[in-house]
């Protein structure tokens, strides 16, 4: 008996035909992503409900238009959600809850129908202590909301809503608005800097929170 290291082994290997009969569904799912993913991250899903939720960090030209929904869409209440603006070498952090709360103000919105939910962790899991400050401060006041609409910009909608969905529970209705500038979506993603990065980060980002629920420990709500 005769001792070898190596021997010579036949094997089947995809012809050129086969290796484009392989790769097409991921080509072809690819193209579809980068054509139909925007739409996708940014639903706009409005439910009936007296609460709306708007994400500080959508930014001072977002609230405007998110007064409007709260004026005309028969809300009862309005909470502004987010963490501190700045990173830790910030001189001075600001909130985004905090901001927009002030900013609805001066646009006229009463005291008595504002809520403001600042989050005290922001450097990572934004989404989600911005969502788990909401429900605290709706609890604290003895609110268990049937439905709430979240209002948030642009490709950030869709994980927003899930997020949103998994802290509240399934007694709460979870409905979108996905916000983005007038004429911004004239043309496609891919010819806007700003509108590329967020897609690829939300593609990853929204991703990681369907399949694996962003690293966090148990369900969204009980975490």
């Amino acid at each position: 008996m005769k001792w070898r290291l190596v021997e010579r082994r036949n094997i089947w290997w995809p012809t050129r035909f086969g290796w484009a009969c392989l790769l097409l569904p991921t080509v072809a799912s690819l193209l579809g992503w980068c054509i139909c993913g925007e739409a996708f991250l940014s639903p706009t899903v409005r439910l009936p409900a007296a609460l709306l939720v708007v994400e500080g960090w959508a930014g001072r030209d977002s609230l405007p238009a998110a007064l409007q929904e709260f004026q005309t869409g028969g809300y009862r209440l309005l909470v502004t959600s987010g963490g501190a603006t700045g990173g830790s070498w910030a001189v001075r952090n600001w909130n985004y809850a905090e901001l927009a709360a002030q900013e609805l103000g001066r646009h006229g919105l009463p005291n008595e129908q504002l809520l403001v939910a600042a989050a005290t962790e922001s450097d990572d899991q934004r989404t989600y202590h911005a969502a788990l400050a909401v429900r605290r401060a709706l609890a604290a006041q003895g609110e268990l909301p049937a439905a709430i609409n979240v209002w948030t910009r642009g490709v950030h909608a869709r994980r927003s809503r899930l997020v949103f969905a998994k802290v509240f529970g399934s007694q709460t209705r979870v409905g979108v608005f996905a916000w983005s500038p007038a004429g911004s979506l004239v043309k496609p993603w891919w010819r806007s800097s700003e509108r590329a990065r967020a897609f690829l980060e939300e593609t990853v980002g929204y991703g990681f929170e369907r399949l694996l629920n962003s690293g966090r420990w148990g369900s969204g709500g009980n975490s």
